[in-house]
């Protein structure tokens, strides 16, 4: 299936590691030395950047080969992968349907089997929701436990590096690989070991919960060490004694055959021995808005860079910058680029910052609040990963609103920088259903036990 990739070129590792003799596809907006990265866009076509991204670093160092540069949304702007300058990516699962986006060429690659593993971005949910539409496993990390130097800008508070494998325990183990500080990117942590009652955990709410109870009631011992955290141990399938927060707002505003496979998914997982409640977030209801408000204004500033003079297309000079940078954004950016570009610039213009910027981000401050409550009642919180089926090619670009609302139940785990898992949960009229599962900050080894567990 050829429309995964924009670039096919084999970069080989000269190491042996953890992943030796696999084969890893990256999204193009993911440095890469000698090797073009477009980021899906006219703007980037032939660029080649002078040096590799962090994680193109460790993979290498892994054993790694790494097989091509995969289509994507134009500058990740997009739910569909249509909106690439090289065209659309289709579903292997069906080839007349979208595989998601923005990082549907990295799920599609894995899901034909082009590639054993790839790497994503995902700043509103564009890892989660491809591999929702693939039927493969998508990992959003905890923002600043994977660097982002070398991974080209949308909006930089939002957007991580994240894993796509067929199973839990491939995309932990490639978390494994790339997760850690760097000091390229003063935006990475260290995510602090927790050792409870002989096991390693991750997240500070399980820290906390450790040193209040056992998994018996009884006080426990936890203490923090400086080791690394190995993901993929926690893809042990262990559900018993775990509270699963389902988000009862994102379920009933689901397609009904996506709910009813989703909620037979949690039921199983009750029946198995763990605790499920229904959790009702008001602040959800206002995360479409606030998140596209903060990320279009991110947009606006980042892709201001890109004006045709010290690299991308070039719109001649005549006498006049300002219509040579006109004519090169003109004609570098697609339709989709150019409306997130405007509403962002809008929003951050004098006399309307404070009234959407300002309110984007005081809502995003909810939703934050929101979370971290109903993670001191649950170990994670669930959900359908979108809430609707994949749909046919050409179908929602039409509609950019409707296109928007896809997102619904992604973007709030980017807004309170939180990891989140999609894992497949079965099918609906042949067609994949995702389940997310979120955890507290730095709590990747709980969404991973709990998406092993219902896979």
């Amino acid at each position: 299936m050829s429309d995964a990739f924009i670039t096919r070129e084999v970069i080989e590792s000269e190491s042996d590691g953890p992943l030796d003799g696999q084969r890893v596809a990256l999204k193009d907006n993911i440095s890469t030395e000698g090797v073009p990265t477009t980021c899906g866009s006219a703007m980037l076509e032939g660029y080649v950047p002078p040096y590799d991204a962090t994680v193109v670093e460790r993979l290498t160092e892994s054993g790694a080969t790494i097989v091509g540069k995969t289509n994507m949304d134009e500058f990740g702007m997009g739910t569909t992968t249509e909106t690439s300058h090289f065209g659309p990516t289709t579903n292997p699962v069906d080839e007349e349907r979208v595989p998601g986006g923005s990082s549907g060429g990295s799920a599609a690659a894995v899901a034909a089997g082009e590639a054993d593993l790839a790497l994503g971005s995902d700043t509103g949910g564009s890892v989660r929701c491809p591999a929702a539409f693939c039927g493969v496993v998508g990992i959003k990390p905890t923002y600043g436990l994977v660097s982002r130097y070398g991974l080209v800008a949308y909006a930089n508070s939002l957007e991580q590096i994240g894993p796509l494998a067929p199973t839990v325990e491939e995309a932990a183990e490639l978390l494994d690989v790339i997760a850690g500080p760097d000091e390229r990117d003063a935006t990475t942590r260290e995510a602090r070991s927790v050792v409870r009652d002989g096991e390693t955990v991750s997240s500070s709410r399980e820290a906390q919960s450790a040193s209040r109870t056992t998994s018996d009631g009884r006080a426990g011992d936890a203490r923090e060490t400086g080791a690394d955290t190995n993901y993929a141990s926690a893809a042990d399938g262990d559900i018993e004694e775990t509270t699963i927060g389902v988000l009862t707002s994102l379920v009933d505003g689901a397609d009904e055959r996506v709910a009813s496979v989703f909620e037979a998914r949690i039921a199983d997982l009750e029946s198995r021995g763990a605790e499920v409640r229904e959790v009702e977030l008001a602040s959800l209801d206002h995360a479409v808005q606030a998140y596209y408000v903060i990320a279009m204004s991110e947009a606006s500033s980042n892709l201001a860079r890109f004006d045709g003079v010290r690299y991308g297309l070039s719109g001649g000079f005549d006498g006049d910058w300002n219509d040579a940078f006109a004519r090169a954004r003109e004609a570098g950016f697609g339709p989709e680029v150019k409306r997130r570009i405007l509403l962002g610039t809008y929003a951050l213009s004098a006399g309307y910052h404070d009234k959407y910027y300002k309110k984007a981000q005081d809502a995003r401050a909810w939703i934050k609040q929101d979370f971290d409550r109903a993670l001191d009642e649950a170990d994670v919180l669930a959900s359908p990963t979108m809430p609707v089926l994949p749909p046919k090619l050409g179908e929602s670009l039409d509609d950019p609103l409707q296109h928007y609302l896809m997102d619904a139940n992604t973007v709030p785990v980017n807004l309170a920088d939180l990891p989140a898992i999609s894992v497949p949960a079965g099918t609906a009229d042949g067609l994949p259903v995702g389940a997310q599962f979120i955890g507290p900050a730095f709590g990747e080894r709980a969404v991973i036990r709990a998406a092993s567990a219902l896979e």
